[in-house]
């Protein structure tokens, strides 16, 4: 059973703030319903949404290659698309009286961290009361009943905005003054500035978290990445004239991705790749899946060498990825969105189909224009 309650105390505390005083804090809430996932089967219409969750930490491996970073280890693949299923939140709580008043949307999970603590995170109300943002109360993915890994029996999903607001095992909703008092959301997933690292704020003194984090994250970036040939592979021209590169990309918010350009030479020329429509023509505003794209290469012609391959998307507000990651570095690996490097090798009567590169990716293209990355 799902509970949702109003939270009745007020507070001024800010996106920013430390874990230590909400979550000391006490107070009082009204308990506005309480469903089981039938009821909310059976009371509401039944949406689905096509939509891509992404980590926040996707792609935190090329950060930690320019300079070391805290977090698990994210290739290109902390990311995925489905069809969700369920009730769209927005209705839930206009049915029980909430049309405003409050600026968050508090959300509660079952499962608990090491100290105990349930995971919560939290929202805008208002991106919660637009139905247009299609913010649901999942308990379907891929048309089937959501599995355990992705959050049985019920989870939100929080199109365009950062995995960690979709909440699985979801318990409890709260309509509040404050956000989530949950380590994840005011302690974690927020974005700090490439100057401050945990080296630097322990001679300091100073909580990082309390002096430099910025809002929690919500929407995410645009992004992209290549996928197939594999980053370090080998192509044969004589077995393969024609190779095909394919790949994601990927804007939060809605935006939808209007352009992929793919370099072969480190950036210095540029193809367009070819997007496939069901992404691309995608409703404006509410373009929440990701963006499959390719692009053919003839490499018949090209000489036996190393392809440095970049790309790079752009959404439609015209938002693109910068090149360099060393100007977004982060402590904690996050919102990783620079152009995607990968490298290919071409070399004719090459011996095997497994072996790969000896010159494997670079780590962004700033080992030898910004000297070599720190292994601190």
């Amino acid at each position: 059973e799902d509970s949702y309650e109003e939270d009745s105390s007020s507070s001024s505390s800010s996106s920013s703030s430390s874990s230590s005083s909400p979550r000391g804090s006490a107070s009082s809430s009204r308990v506005l319903t309480t469903l089981s996932v039938g009821e909310l089967k059976r009371e509401f219409p039944k949406h689905s949404v096509t939509a891509t969750i992404q980590c926040a930490g996707n792609r935190r491996a090329e950060m930690d290659r320019v300079k070391a970073v805290k977090g698990l280890s994210w290739g290109e693949s902390a990311i995925s698309t489905s069809e969700w299923s369920g009730a769209k939140l927005s209705d839930v709580l206009r049915k029980y009286g909430v049309d405003g008043g409050k600026k968050y949307v508090q959300f509660e999970a079952l499962d608990e961290g090491p100290d105990g603590e349930k995971y919560g995170a939290s929202i805008d109300l208002s991106t919660a009361l637009d139905p247009r943002r299609d913010v649901l109360l999942a308990y379907e993915m891929g048309g089937e009943p959501l599995p355990r890994d992705h959050g049985f029996p019920l989870r939100v999903v929080v199109p365009g905005v950062v995995g960690a607001r979709c909440v699985k095992y979801l318990k409890k909703i709260t309509v509040a003054d404050e956000e989530s008092p949950s380590f994840w959301q005011r302690r974690d997933y927020k974005g700090f500035p490439p100057n401050v690292d945990y080296s630097t704020a322990a001679a300091s003194g100073e909580d990082p978290y309390e002096t430099h984090a910025g809002p929690s994250i919500q929407e995410l970036p645009v992004t992209s990445a290549l996928l197939e040939p594999a980053d370090g592979s080998i192509v044969d021209p004589e077995e393969e004239p024609l190779i095909t590169l394919r790949g994601y990309a990927w804007s939060g918010g809605g935006r939808r991705v209007i352009r992929v350009d793919v370099s072969l030479d480190g950036g210095d020329t540029w193809r367009t790749a070819d997007l496939d429509r069901r992404g691309a023509d995608q409703p404006a505003k509410r373009a929440w899946a990701w963006t499959p794209w390719e692009l053919d290469v003839d490499v018949d012609d090209l000489e036996d060498g190393d392809l440095q391959v970049c790309c790079k998307a752009v959404d439609d507000s015209y938002n693109s990825q910068p090149e360099h990651i060393r100007p977004i570095w982060n402590m904690r690996g996050l919102l990783n969105n620079a152009w995607y490097r990968s490298t290919i090798t071409i070399r004719r009567g090459k011996n095997g189909d497994d072996v790969q590169s000896e010159n494997p990716r670079p780590p962004d293209g700033v080992a030898a224009t910004e000297g070599t990355p720190s292994t601190e």
